[in-house]
């Protein structure tokens, strides 16, 4: 049986709102820098700096999944892509040497560690799409 009590809303809102606010957090801030006259700049790094929002936000979103039994798997499966690939891109910054500066950005090592967390950042999308429909199934009136 689904369970769509308080517990399982305020899980899914707060969890949406964590995981979703370092990915909207950057757009934001550039939108205000163009309106200054500067021009837009978006952070990309910004949803692995404030992972421990996302881990969080995750981690309520599949306490609510499981309590609805809707999307478990797309949030677990993001979940676990998203450990991996920020992981993985940390892991490649040090065996390559780009965490310690011996040797100089740029390469297919820059480039192997900035698509590991421009990967990052769509698995964290993808749980912010999966936190906005289990929202919606969770309210939806049957």
């Amino acid at each position: 049986m689904q369970k769509r009590d308080v517990l399982t809303k305020i899980l899914a809102i707060v969890g949406t709102i964590l995981v979703g606010l370092p990915v909207v957090a950057p757009i934001v801030f550039g939108l205000l820098r163009l309106f200054r006259g500067a021009s837009f700049l978006v952070d990309y790094l910004m949803p692995a700096e404030l992972g421990f929002l996302v881990l969080a936000g995750a981690l309520m979103l599949l306490w609510a999944a499981i309590r609805v039994r809707a999307y478990i798997k797309w949030i677990a499966w993001s979940i676990g892509l998203a450990f991996l690939l920020v992981v993985g891109a940390q892991w490649l910054a040090v065996v390559t040497g780009l965490a310690d500066g011996s040797i100089q950005p740029g390469g297919w090592e820059m480039a192997l560690v900035t698509g590991g967390i421009i990967a990052y950042d769509l698995a964290v999308i993808s749980l912010l799409v999966a936190g906005i429909q289990l929202i919606r199934k969770v309210f939806k009136r049957e």
